[in-house]
């Protein structure tokens, strides 16, 4: 293949290269006015085509039209109007070079110092409908990427410029240094103009790979800078930043606060989980922590019993409120600095909820004026508020980089819903409506919570979530104890317990669980007893079992197969009525027996549900 040889091209670089011609050819014509009138004020010689030169003539620049320039029409509807020697000569030739400066004066080619592109608006094309080929086509910019990767290559002695975004900046340097662009500057912007066309011509690949029988091996995904992070998971992983995909928009805006790493990931995680149960049930609310459900809810009203056992008794609750309530109550010790989200509107009573809680910040789909301003002064400004865009279409497939590997799968779009249900495999084969609604939650819950995961709910709610074991039959056991811990909340003992003015709420909801569990060493069981003025009857193992006893109608959802049928044998001691599991176990007659055996009603649902 001919070309150069590697360093033997030669010319004059200098720190400072003087701007004396510019070719601008904009389709977003944003801030042209300013960058417009610093060219006339300084007499910039402007090369540029249709509508683009005529709104400089307007502003005052002298203007001549590149048709003109290099003595060729715009030709076959305007594909072809740029792309031309002397466009590309005066863009690409090095200063100072013999050879070049002859062939650039035997071929009437001007110097170009400046090159000011953005390109047509191919995202938006496909945005608009991805499946109309022939506009989505004429939208791929031909002439624009070639003349921001000619003046890239040539930073030497070319400044590209390609965000309206660049203008203020690049005057201010530029009045800064009598007219000139520095080294420094023509390098940042020349890599940011890779940066441009490597995205631009990544979406496209994108979406000609979903037009095509045989889509290519190499698979391309651009991240686009949106806003920097204080840091990633650790404080020491710097830089960190939240990017776009693909050129989308992202599927929130930040209301209020400043989010964080971990605490997006656990926005998104939560966004989807309550949308896709909105979908399926009616209006829920999540409460999240390290990329997992710590509970999850749907608006079912709250007897007078749970009102007192939540500490919401005498507050107006609307469906949306009794959501927040119960999705927090699951696990209100793991809840603490949760990440709610919620699918519907967040009214004043649900942001009165909040309000009273240690929690780092919101997702939902939208707020009333007063709601948000509760919100927006919680924590002295710094809770996070993110409004989520219900309509956002999320790309098919995801893109993970790993140990310096990359990953790639389609987005877990598997809705679950009734038709899940439907293959009972068990003696029993009755599921109520009730049932039916503790299941779907359960199961859409365990979706995204990390495997291995299992999920108890009963009322609309989960009341035990267990994420990330390497055992199957650990995670029912530790969602179990959250379950039995969630239930001894509503023993006589617990509820009577007596606190001195002035204990704060977490520290009574945590002082419950610790008297519940009971486990305390002497020095943590002084410190547990300030919060009392007489220290409260212990709460025995004998009266936790018969209190327990009454649980009943529980269902429980596992985001794959039960293995062995230790997991049935545990999760019944929380009153499992009702088992959902994606079967496909060598042991699923075992399974199937030993659910007969205790009276449970199983579904097998195909569906697994890892979630890494």
């Amino acid at each position: 293949m001919g070309g150069p040889t590697l360093g033997a091209i030669t010319g004059k670089v200098e720190d400072k290269v003087k701007i004396q011609t510019a070719l601008v050819s904009v389709f977003d014509k944003t801030g042209i006015e300013e960058l417009g009138k610093y060219f006339s004020e300084n007499n910039i010689h402007v090369l540029s085509t249709g509508g683009t030169a005529t709104k400089l003539r307007e502003l005052g620049c002298t203007v001549q039209d590149v048709a003109d320039y290099t003595g060729s029409p715009e030709i076959l509807d305007g594909r072809v109007k740029t792309l031309h020697p002397k466009v590309h000569g005066g863009i690409l030739a090095c200063h100072g070079n013999e050879k070049h400066e002859a062939e650039k004066e035997k071929h009437g080619i001007r110097r170009i110092d400046m090159t000011v592109v953005n390109l047509y608006p191919f995202n938006e094309a496909v945005a608009a409908d991805p499946t109309d080929f022939a506009t989505c086509i004429e939208n791929v910019d031909i002439g624009g990427p070639c003349m921001v990767r000619a003046t890239a290559k040539n930073n030497a002695f070319a400044t590209i410029v390609t965000s309206p975004k660049q203008y203020g900046t690049l005057i201010e340097h530029m009045k800064a240094n009598d007219g000139c662009t520095t080294m420094e500057l023509r390098k940042n912007y020349a890599c940011a103009a890779y940066a441009l066309t490597s995205a631009y011509d990544s979406a496209v690949s994108t979406w000609m790979s979903g037009m095509v029988q045989e889509p290519p091996a190499t698979k391309t995904v651009a991240f686009q800078l949106d806003r920097p992070l204080k840091y990633g998971c650790n404080p020491h992983q710097l830089p960190a930043a939240l990017c776009s995909v693909g050129g989308n928009k992202l599927p929130f805006e930040v209301l209020s606060g400043v989010p964080g790493y971990i605490n997006l990931l656990d926005a998104v995680n939560a966004w989807q989980l309550v949308h896709e149960l909105e979908a399926a049930t009616g209006k829920p609310a999540s409460s999240f922590k390290h990329c997992s459900p710590a509970g999850a809810a749907i608006g079912v009203p709250l007897t007078d019993e749970e009102k007192i056992v939540y500490e919401v008794n005498g507050k107006p609750l609307t469906p949306t409120a009794s959501a927040y309530v119960r999705a927090r109550n699951a696990d209100p010790m793991c809840s603490f600095g949760d990440f709610v989200a919620i699918s519907c509107e967040v009214d004043v009573e649900t942001a009165n909820i909040l309000k009273i809680e240690v929690s780092d910040g919101i997702i939902a789909a939208g707020y009333s004026p007063e709601a948000l301003e509760i919100l927006k002064a919680k924590k002295g400004g710094k809770f996070i508020v993110l409004k989520a865009d219900k309509n956002f279409k999320y790309p098919e497939l995801e893109f993970r980089v790993a140990g310096g590997l990359g990953f790639m799968q389609k987005r877990n779009d598997a809705i679950f819903t009734k038709g899940h249900l439907e293959k009972v495999v068990t003696d029993k084969k009755a599921l109520s409506e009730e049932a039916q609604l503790d299941m779907i939650v359960a199961s859409i819950s365990v979706k995204y919570t990390q495997s291995n995961s299992v999920g108890y709910a009963i009322k609309g709610m989960m009341v035990g979530v267990g994420a990330g074991q390497q055992s199957r039959v650990d995670c029912v056991k530790l969602a179990g104890r959250k379950v039995a811990t969630w239930r001894l909340r509503f023993h006589p003992k617990v509820m009577g317990l007596t606190f001195k003015d002035g204990v704060k709420r977490q520290d009574r909801v945590n002082a419950r669980v610790r008297y519940i569990e009971g486990d305390m060493e002497p020095a943590e069981k002084a410190e547990w007893l300030k919060n009392f003025d007489a220290e409260p009857e212990a709460l025995s193992a004998a009266e936790k079992g018969e209190f327990l006893k009454a649980l009943d109608g529980v269902a429980i959802s596992s985001d794959a197969f039960f293995p062995f049928r230790d997991s049935i044998d545990h999760c019944v001691k929380f009153g499992v009525k009702y088992v959902a599991q994606p079967g496909g176990s060598v042991a699923d007659e075992e399974v199937i027996s030993t659910c007969n055996s205790y009276g449970m009603t199983m579904a097998f649902t195909n569906l697994r549900l890892f979630h890494h």
